[in-house]
């Protein structure tokens, strides 16, 4: 079934952000190797939910 669809009628917002998983753990300060494990996981995009429930951060203890 082929449905025409107006671009007037097409919402602005987007439901979801979808980001490169390598702009992500730039943006996150994440290591090489966490960037290497959310590639194999998810390929090139995920959602920022995905990215942000699955990142493993190291814990950053104040002193």
């Amino acid at each position: 079934m082929v449905e025409r669809v107006e671009a007037e009628k097409l919402s602005k917002q987007t439901a979801t952000k979808v980001w490169s998983v390598r702009e992500f753990c730039r943006r996150q300060h994440l290591c090489q190797e966490e960037e290497r494990r959310l590639t194999r996981l998810f390929g090139g995009f995920a959602t920022s939910s995905e990215l942000l429930h699955n990142a493993k951060r190291a814990p950053r203890w104040r002193y």
